[in-house]
């Protein structure tokens, strides 16, 4: 695609975010209703184009995360529904009055919610990205031009279709959701600059280069973090089952993710009972465990870690433990080497729970529950276009809530400034 084809998709979704912002929440709930019909009919189509670029990502020697991310299936598509059928459930966020109040002069003032506009998604390898992204900018009131990578390009769109063709039954503009049907670098430089002032706000998904490129080069703001470098510190007081539940659970259910635990840190006090259990059953599961000189003297089977592990995220099932002499020094080590994502204490003591919540300040901390519960999903918020790890506007897991504005409305009977 040219430039002028792209800058035309800009144009044509500034006008269906005009039209998004007056539809009606039964136009809204009857596209999702379609949505999940239409997914629901044509998923052997959707997963034909699947198995086509999982083929493709063989032949490129992709690796098994990679793979795992690209996949699609039948329970994944019945997934992606569900998450649909989830948003469609949530309150419609436009048009909410968020605060009023009357000034002293007569006037009143409500702060209203709005949507941002146009919305440009930048992601690789996870087609349910096109879904889910899709889902919340309809429902928050915003088109989305959709930019896939080259490796799940044909799920991508096979799953656009189906929701362009859901937005043509609720009679909303078919081009509240367009992809990019090109590969070049040169269309992903022309959304970062903004396609002609047509796009918001740019939101990739994936890998660190790709984000970095991104903040790099936008001219347009960016939801995104750098990497999801996650930490679980176990405490001295800490229940040997939960704690070796969720760190298996933590980095082992999909280690491909971004709220897959990195690195462990382990209380020199439990170092030989839940340490070394945690160890072997992390073992027993496939994960490679690289560990602190400390750790190797818990199992012959450690190897040892680098300081480049303390700071990798490796998407992969591999491990970095480290043994710290208390909570301060845990803190302490996070606030180095994490990336303001999300990390979680294992502990029964309820002081050390409120000191390691107060003192860290990543965009998710847990107590005693697993790192790949970060997700917009799982905080039922109806799935996420991505987890954020700014400070400004929306921070965590962004779902519809966090894709709106707001104005003000200022009403009067004829009040004037002295």
């Amino acid at each position: 695609m040219n430039k002028t084809q792209l800058e035309q998709m800009g144009a044509c979704a500034v006008n269906a975010s005009k039209s998004l912002q007056t539809a009606t929440s039964q136009q809204k709930n009857i596209f999702f209703e379609e949505a999940i019909k239409l997914i629901k009919k044509n998923t052997n189509e959707i997963l034909d184009a699947n198995l086509q670029d999982i083929n493709d990502a063989h032949s490129k020697n992709k690796d098994d995360a990679f793979i795992d991310r690209l996949k699609l299936d039948n329970a994944r598509i019945d997934g992606i529904c569900d998450a649909l059928n989830e948003i469609q459930t949530f309150p419609d966020p436009v048009g909410k009055t968020l605060a009023s109040w009357k000034r002293p002069n007569g006037l009143q003032i409500d702060r209203v919610s709005t949507p941002l506009g146009v919305i440009g998604i930048i992601f690789e390898s996870r087609p349910n990205v096109a879904s889910d992204a899709s889902a919340l900018c309809i429902k928050s009131g915003n088109a989305v031009i959709l930019r896939s990578g080259s490796d799940g390009l044909r799920t991508s769109k096979a799953i656009v279709l189906q929701i362009q063709n859901a937005l043509k039954n609720a009679e909303l503009p078919k081009f509240a959701v367009q992809i990019v049907d090109s590969t070049e670098r040169a269309a992903v430089d022309l959304m970062l600059g903004g396609l002609g002032n047509t796009i918001d706000v740019i939101v990739p998904r994936g890998g660190k280069s790709l984000v970095e490129a991104v903040e790099r080069s936008a001219k347009v703001p960016v939801f995104g973090h750098l990497e999801g470098i996650c930490h679980i510190f176990i405490d001295k007081q800490a229940s040997h089952d939960i704690a070796i539940n969720v760190c298996l659970n933590s980095k082992m259910r999909r280690p491909g993710i971004c709220g897959a635990v990195e690195t462990l840190l382990l209380h020199e006090n439990i170092k030989e009972s839940i340490g070394k259990a945690v160890i072997e059953e992390l073992l027993q599961a496939g994960c490679e465990v690289r560990g602190c000189e400390q750790t190797l003297e818990l199992s012959k089977d450690v190897k040892s870690a680098s300081d480049d592990d303390w700071s990798t995220e490796y998407l992969a099932p591999i491990i970095s433990i480290k043994i710290v002499k208390d909570l301060d020094e845990a803190i302490k080590h996070i606030r180095e080497f994490g990336t303001g994502h999300t990390e979680s204490i294992i502990s029964s003591d309820k002081a050390a729970q409120d000191q390691f919540t107060n003192e860290i300040d990543s965009a998710i901390v847990m107590v005693n529950s697993s790192t790949q519960f970060a997700d917009g999903g799982e905080f039922g918020l109806g799935g996420e276009i991505g987890i954020a790890t700014g400070k400004f506007h929306a921070r965590g897991p962004v779902g519809v809530e966090q894709l709106t504005s707001f104005k003000y409305l200022v009403r009067g009977d004829g009040q004037v400034r002295k």
